[in-house]
């Protein structure tokens, strides 16, 4: 996509939000958490908020964000909602990770019982067997076993899960399956569209990110039915440039293009999406009304 066709996109977006008779979006996957909005945190929700945005899903990737991401929940009460989890990729030092273990949910465990009545959701979760994060079985059964555990603890707080599922699409869904999971977002899902129809039979829901402008995902939208699209930024990734900061606010950059895709109305993708995130995250109804 040229930039300056990028640029009308985002326009197009702000022009939208002010049309009283839309309602919103709602962003179902972001690491709102990250670093990278230290600076300018601020900015970014109020950008967000004007681009039509009426709520974010803050997922952890570790419990070092735990504290944080319940912080930001509580400083943006009924724009930020937290999901707590552990990724199936975690970082042991600057440049250097390895698949999740066990022990790496020794400490998120505790935290997620503390925060049990805030959250909507336990993400992110999932699978990633890119060949750099794991070298065999015994690391891919690593990553099952925490999926597993904390798709147990899904059940238990009866919440739903926020799923990663790099490079091993085929194998989480299996998983959840097995595991009896029956509310499941599968974000950025990068496996066969017709893997993904085996979710959509599951009742599971699919996030779609602004990087869709130059992905594969496409090819996964067409076959998707709108009734299992869920809308995603996974900001500060999956942004509509490489290497930019992806914002929250690029979240209609998602619904344009489902909208393209589909054939349908710009209004019908965001009243369908916003009405099945509400739908696999109940808790979000009493606060946000669209």
């Amino acid at each position: 996509m040229r930039r300056d066709d990028l640029f009308a996109e985002v326009a197009r977006c702000f022009v939208i939000e002010r049309r009283p008779h839309m309602q919103g979006y709602i962003d179902c996957h972001c690491h709102i958490s990250a670093r990278d909005f230290d600076k300018d945190i601020d900015e970014v929700i109020k950008n967000s908020q004007k681009a039509g945005l009426l709520a974010l899903l803050a997922v952890a990737e570790h419990a070092g964000e735990f504290d944080r991401i319940i912080d930001l929940s509580q400083r943006f009460p009924g724009f930020i909602f937290p999901c707590l989890g552990v990724h199936p990729v975690q970082e042991v030092s600057p440049g250097q990770q390895r698949g999740a273990v066990l022990q790496d949910l020794d400490a998120a465990l505790p935290l997620i019982e503390r925060y049990r009545d805030h959250l909507v959701a336990i993400g992110e979760v999932g699978l990633d067997f890119t060949p750099r994060y794991v070298s065999g079985d015994a690391e891919k059964d690593n990553q099952r076993q925490v999926l597993i555990r904390q798709a147990q603890l899904a059940k238990e707080l009866d919440l739903p899960l926020n799923v990663h599922s790099r490079s091993a699409g085929r194998p989480t869904i299996h998983l959840l399956k097995e595991q009896g999971v029956e509310k499941a977002l599968l974000h950025a899902f990068d496996g066969k569209p017709s893997v993904a129809m085996e979710g959509v039979k599951a009742g599971y829901y699919f996030s779609i990110p602004p990087s869709i402008i130059r992905s594969e995902q496409q090819k996964l939208v067409k076959q998707l039915p709108l009734e299992n699209i869920c809308l995603e930024t996974d900001s500060p990734a999956l942004g509509p440039e490489k290497q930019v900061r992806n914002e929250p606010g690029n979240i209609c950059i998602s619904a344009e293009y489902i909208s393209k895709i589909k054939g349908v109305s710009l209004q019908k993708v965001m009243e369908a999406t916003t009405q099945n995130a509400l739908r696999l995250f109940p808790k979000l109804k009493s606060v946000v009304r669209p």
